[in-house]
């Protein structure tokens, strides 16, 4: 890939990360059954972050858990025919909870989508948020982030490259041109 551009930096995500933090506070009217779940890899980190912002202005800290979709992605066949599973952990009960998903990036929908699968099987939340650090567009299917750190207009040969400290080393946003985009199978999951 080439074309990288920078969208985000360290202090803006930083800054994204605070602000939804208190949204999500402020639309479940406190703290009370909240929870944060973070899709694996970038989601978890970025789950948290917004934990501990939360833990800062309210002096509560929520459960966090980490999900897993490999196994409920519709395009499971087309990325690796053995899958790398990064594990999933719930230790709590999700039963009567609401759930915050969290996610780096939202693109299609489907990544949600199987997350809701997944979560679904491991008991059944009141409600299912969702926050996202960057949503790009191009739904393919009717989902809507509650609480979105940036959105930033795409075209479908960009790719959206989320970089967290955690995982990467460092921390940034950016977008990148493929180099072709014939070559790919399949876009981005997201």
């Amino acid at each position: 890939m080439i074309d990288g551009r920078r969208i985000m930096t360290a202090d803006e995500i930083r800054r994204a990360v605070v602000r939804i933090s208190h949204e999500i506070v402020e639309k479940q009217a406190g703290t009370h059954s909240l929870a944060l779940v973070g899709i694996q890899r970038r989601g978890v980190p970025l789950a948290r972050r917004l934990a501990d912002s939360i833990a800062e202005h309210e002096g509560v800290r929520l459960p966090v858990g980490a999900l897993d979709i490999t196994f409920y992605r519709d395009d499971l066949s087309l990325v690796a025919q053995q899958p790398i599973v990064k594990g999933t952990d719930l230790p709590f009960d999700l039963n009567d909870m609401t759930v915050v998903l969290v996610d780096d990036v939202l693109y299609t929908g489907r990544t949600i989508r199987a997350a809701m699968d997944a979560l679904m099987d491991f008991g059944r939340p009141r409600a299912i948020r969702l926050a996202v650090l960057v949503d790009r567009g191009h739904r393919e299917l009717p989902i809507r982030a509650d609480h979105v750190g940036k959105n930033v207009p795409t075209s479908r040969d960009e790719v959206v490259k989320v970089m967290v400290d955690e995982i990467d080393g460092e921390e940034g946003v950016l977008i990148e041109r493929r180099e072709s985009v014939v070559s790919e199978p399949v876009g981005p999951f997201g």
